[in-house]
């Protein structure tokens, strides 16, 4: 399966609620798979990471926000990250998954900011095993008449959650290192890559993201490979999903040669799209939407 999605506006001056509509629309009118969105809560003082993460629009409110003028296109969350509750979550995702008729797919991450962990109340340290039992929790409350839970970090008393998504939302996994890759094909329903992830190696790590997944005896065809393409529309300027128009349909196509089951492309990683003016930024935008529409 080789399908095609695209970021909406969650990031940066373009990304008004005008915008994300538009683009919302647009690519569902064009045929697109999925529309996407990340997350970040906080932008430390001084930080390095770059105009991307200053101004972002909390991902789960912007989807609902656009399932209500969408009808088809599917609805992705890549990712919110394990500090969060992970029952006010499954609440939220819950309601999400009913009200847009079944569209959502839900990505966790580790999360990798340790000013995001302190605002949450959360230890930095044992982020794989919390992930582990966050998947759990979230998975007993869209399941389970009664969810009761006691694990090493989460303790949810008998009680009813309802109401309950039919089918629960698929649940991608982040993350880099192998044993998050392991993780993934062990425990998700795939697997999204990060922003900073080295495109060329993408082979070696479905290879073994989809090994986890034989060696616990489930069928590695069924998971998802998802890329977020840091898509970026350049003359005389060529790496991995940066190029013109026909290179970058290109690299796309060779993705999917290697494994590779989504292809996203998310402007919002694009420097001269989030540091520009709202319009121009629009107007690349929507030229890069049609251009790249599957």
């Amino acid at each position: 399966m080789s399908r095609v999605g695209f970021a909406v506006p969650v990031s940066g001056p373009w990304a008004t609620p005008e915008n994300m509509r538009r683009i919302a629309q647009r690519a569902e009118e064009l045929g697109y798979h999925e529309l996407w969105t990340f997350q970040r809560v906080l932008y430390p003082v001084g930080h390095p990471m770059g105009p991307t993460y200053r101004s972002v629009h909390d991902p789960v409110v912007a989807l609902a926000h656009l399932s209500g003028i969408t009808s088809r296109i599917r609805l992705g969350l890549a990712v919110v990250n394990a500090y969060l509750q992970p029952v006010v979550l499954a609440k939220q995702l819950a309601s999400l998954q009913i009200l847009s008729g079944g569209r959502l797919t839900a990505g966790l991450g580790l999360g990798w900011l340790p000013e995001e962990f302190q605002a949450a109340g959360v230890p930095f340290e044992a982020r794989g095993r919390r992930a582990e039992e966050f998947l759990e929790v979230l998975r007993a409350c869209w399941t389970q008449d009664v969810v009761e839970y006691k694990g090493e970090f989460f303790q949810v008393p008998a009680a009813h959650m309802a109401p309950r998504p039919d089918p629960a939302p698929p649940v991608l996994l982040g993350g880099t290192a192998e044993r998050a890759l392991r993780r993934a094909g062990r425990l998700g329903d795939g697997w999204v890559s990060a922003s900073r992830e080295d495109l060329s190696g993408v082979a070696q790590k479905i290879s073994v993201v989809k090994e986890a997944a034989r060696q616990a005896g489930r069928d590695p065809e069924r998971l998802r490979i998802v890329v977020r393409g840091v898509t970026r529309v350049r003359r005389g300027e060529r790496a991995s999903l940066t190029g013109t128009y026909e290179e970058i349909r290109q690299d796309v196509a060779e993705l999917f040669a290697k494994g590779v089951t989504d292809v996203f492309h998310d402007l919002n990683f694009d420097k001269e799209i989030v540091t520009a003016d709202a319009r121009e930024a629009m107007r690349r935008a929507e030229e890069a939407l049609e251009a790249l529409a599957p």
